[in-house]
């Protein structure tokens, strides 16, 4: 068979596939993280029938009787209906079953069938909503494209979605340079944050977050936009005005659907929309501390704000600060880079975690800001009084909102660029924590990350039983969530007061975080509209599909700049035969490749053939290039 390679030409595939190597060692033990490793794949096998058999329909929408659009804000939710199955497609591509992958796309076909019916998607896309929400619930679709890239309706439809935010299209200011909105897509900007009358405040769960604007004449707390419904309505007048039109740096997370759409469809203009579109972040931060969080319809930071570099929707001041700030910067820097190259992109995902860390401050739990679920545990293990936090916003006040600093944006950021200055502010981070980095609790938030630390220790050969921890712990969580589903006595079928839409994301029992780190090297998604970023994956050669083949467990201890090592074990009697691909995209170049204690042999392309006769183990050391070929999202059997 030919294919095309990565210059255009064509090959044979075994001359695309790169060396053949052979496992020669016999397994004479059977190693416990290889067990466990399967062991996982197994329960979730079982765990995600379970959920699929409680929560949806036969067509694959999820069991709910009630409406969206009926809030306060009439937008919101489309995100909450995907995101129970988020990570479907990725434990496919991992090496779950193809009924799974077969039950992910009925899903989201089943939920965006359900949602057009809502009146919340326009051709298959959300009407428009924040980008810290629309990327949450573009995950699960993302996942399907690089699960399976020969699909052409996948192809056809990630092309039409990015064609929304391109010039011509409806949101993109192209003499500006500008997305018109922080609420945006299939039917272009959607000024404001209701279709109705503006009033605020929307919800009480919105208290713990303060207020969103500053600079209002008689409005100090929500105790004052409670009491006064003429001055609730001003105030969400005055937001419709200063944060609900122009640019907003969460909008950085459209680059990933013009990114999914280059790597699928190879049309450069995606690429250089994000190029551009990122480029245009990094002149706002030209010449000034922090990377703003805000532009007018006419390109100019602040101009709605009374020249604030703060106060955009879901910027620096409200509601989460450093969270969306910094995912957004990486998501938008790394598919930046990744389509054209470019390593300068990445300094705009620097800025935000280099400005916190120098007004970070040794403080105690006690005095933990929002957004500090996730570090309970740690923090009420630690036997010091206090460690290093960062403040997460800024106001008119300055700097607020303290809390440990999220793992995974300095390790997503590390991982992607491989650089020692990315590695030494993480361990700056390391130094100043007082709480134990190898660590690994067993607990769950729907982004399903939130291990970085330990496995970062794992990788510098400081935690070396955490494969086991790790595992053992996720096989815990699946199991506490099938326990839960089996127990739920909440109806579906009920309307919200018995259901909250976040309902299912809490139980989905699929879980990759484990999976990703240890077979593949790479962490976890980022949950706001990352794309994945794997540093290797792998292919059943034999059933020519994505993941690892039955019995087959992978473990990556090592990743760095100079070498990749990555362990194969068969766990089963019959042989196996793996493809191993450097990069979610096929992007990274092998140059060579040592077996075992062997000498080294030349790969020269992104792949390498593994077989595996039965009871056998292999370990391979991979010299490879971060990005040193062209990124495409296509499977290695693609014909021309």
């Amino acid at each position: 068979m030919l294919r095309p390679d990565r210059t255009g030409g064509t090959q044979t595939e075994g001359e695309a596939f790169g060396p053949r190597l052979t496992a020669r060692r016999a397994l004479t033990e059977q190693p416990r993280w290889a067990l466990l490793e399967r062991e996982l794949f197994a329960a979730q096998e079982k765990a995600w029938r379970v959920f699929a058999d409680r929560y949806t329909e036969g067509d694959g929408r999820l069991v709910f009787r009630e409406a969206l659009g009926e809030g306060m804000d009439g937008r919101d939710g489309v995100d909450d209906f995907y995101e129970p199955f988020f990570n479907w497609p990725t434990l496919y591509l991992l090496g779950g079953s193809a009924e799974l992958l077969t039950a992910a796309r009925r899903h989201w076909r089943g939920v965006t069938a359900q949602l057009t019916e809502m009146g919340m998607l326009v051709d298959g896309l959300e009407r428009g909503y924040d980008w810290f929400h629309q990327g949450e619930g573009l995950l699960l679709f993302y996942g399907l494209c690089l699960a399976d890239p020969d699909d052409p309706e996948l192809r056809e439809l990630a092309c039409r979605f990015a064609d929304f935010y391109l010039p011509g299209g409806p949101n993109y200011d192209a003499e500006h340079r500008v997305l018109r909105a922080p609420h945006n897509g299939a039917a272009g900007p959607r000024y404001g944050f209701s279709d109705e009358e503006a009033y605020f405040p929307w919800s009480l769960a919105l208290h713990p977050y303060g207020l969103p604007l500053d600079g209002f004449d008689g409005v100090t707390s929500f105790d004052d936009l409670v009491a006064s419904p003429d001055l609730a309505r001003a105030y969400g007048r005055a937001m419709w005005d200063r944060m609900g039109r122009g640019d907003t740096i969460a909008n950085l997370g459209a680059t990933g659907l013009a990114s999914n759409a280059f790597l699928l469809s190879g049309d450069r203009r995606y690429a250089d929309w994000v190029a551009e579109y990122v480029g245009v972040w990094q002149e706002r931060l030209a010449g000034r501390e922090v990377v703003p969080d805000n532009a007018g319809l006419g390109g100019v930071v602040g101009e709605y704000l009374d020249g604030r570099w703060y106060g955009g929707h879901y910027g620096w001041s409200w509601p989460h600060g450093l969270s969306p700030v910094g995912s957004s910067t990486l998501v938008g820097a790394a598919n930046a880079t990744l389509l054209t190259g470019d390593r300068g992109y990445l300094d705009l995902a620097r800025n935000p975690l280099d400005t916190v860390l120098r007004h970070a401050e040794q403080r105690g739990a006690d005095g933990m800001g929002t957004l500090g679920e996730r570090w309970a545990p740690h923090l009420a293990a630690m036997s010091a009084g206090r460690t290093l936090m960062v403040p997460q916003r800024h106001n008119d006040a300055g700097w607020f909102d303290f809390t440990v600093m999220p793992g995974q944006l300095p390790l997503s950021l590390w991982h992607f660029s491989r650089e020692e200055g990315d590695r030494e502010r993480i361990e700056r981070l390391r130094a100043g924590a007082n709480w134990d980095w190898t660590a690994v609790h067993t607990q769950r938030i729907k982004d399903e990350a939130g291990h970085e630390e330990p496995w970062y220790e794992f990788l510098h050969g400081r935690n070396p039983d955490f494969p086991e921890r790790m595992l053992s712990s996720a096989l815990a969580s699946c199991a506490e969530r099938v326990a839960a589903i089996e127990h739920d006595t909440v109806d579906p079928a009920v309307g919200p007061d018995a259901l909250d839409i976040h309902h299912w994301q809490h139980l989905n029992p699929v879980v990759t975080e484990a999976l990703l780190q240890l077979t593949t090297g790479s962490p976890q998604v980022l949950y706001n509209g990352g794309l994945a970023q794997l540093h290797v994956r792998y292919h059943d050669l034999d059933a020519r599909r994505p993941g690892l083949p039955p019995d087959v467990a992978a473990l990556v201890p090592d990743i760095r700049p100079d070498h990749t090592v990555v362990e194969l074990v068969n766990l089963g009697g019959a042989a196996r035969s793996l493809l191993v691909q450097a990069g979610s995209f096929a992007e990274h170049h092998v140059a060579s490749v040592r077996v075992d204690d062997g000498p080294e042999q030349p790969v020269g392309g992104p792949y390498c053939r593994v077989d595996l006769p039965g009871h056998t183990r292999i370990e391979l050391t991979l010299t490879m290039t971060l990005r040193g070929g062209r990124a495409a999202c296509a499977s290695p059997w693609e014909t021309a």
